[in-house]
């Protein structure tokens, strides 16, 4: 993935690893690790929201699936939950000819996405990445900036969205409401510094 993990801040750290381990076990993606400070599922983890760590808003995080059987199951089994739905099972063409994707809502209205293409990652949870953010051209020039030290690259440039991709896996960049509270961590070599 282009990033090392993701972290995110939850309102009710109960009822959102609940939320997760449900959804993503269907991904066979299980809970990796569990503490008092935060669960994590390989590459993705959460923890509870305090007052100068607030809530995570407004982010997408797609998760890889290995087959359209996987997101469909992601989807239904979400929905026989009583998640919200955020997008039922189905090819997504304007993302790429084999993009197959279902959306659900966390319970703090993160969109969180099952998708199978064929550049889907082979170890990892994560897929992709949408950051929401005022200014798109400000944020391509911060990711930019980072693009040579963390290993990934600026495949699309739009003025509404760009993306960046690594070896495995996406992140974007993209004009709306500004997604909040999202920890990025993104690779780098031993010796990697930052003039």
């Amino acid at each position: 993935m282009v990033v090392d993990h993701v972290t995110i801040r939850v309102s009710d750290r109960e009822a959102s690893e609940r939320f997760y381990d449900t959804v993503l076990r269907t991904l066979g993606i299980e809970q990796s690790y569990s503490s008092r400070q935060f669960a994590e599922w390989r590459d993705f983890s959460l923890s509870a929201a305090t007052e100068d760590k607030p809530v995570t808003r407004g982010l997408h995080i797609g998760f890889a699936a290995a087959s359209h059987a996987e997101v469909d199951e992601f989807w239904r089994v979400g929905i026989e939950a009583g998640y919200r739905d955020d997008g039922a099972p189905g090819p997504r063409p304007e993302y790429g000819d084999d993009y197959y994707g279902s959306f659900l809502l966390d319970p703090d209205g993160n969109s969180a996405e099952a998708a199978y293409h064929d550049a889907v990652p082979p170890s990892g949870s994560v897929d992709h990445l949408w950051i929401r953010v005022r200014d798109v051209a400000a944020s391509k020039v911060f990711y930019e900036a980072l693009a040579p030290y963390a290993g990934f690259r600026l495949t699309t440039d739009t003025p509404g969205r760009v993306q960046f991709a690594g070896a495995t896996g996406t992140f974007s960049v993209v004009a709306g409401e500004p997604a909040e509270n999202v920890h990025l961590a993104f690779p780098v070599s031993d010796n990697a510094t930052i003039d």
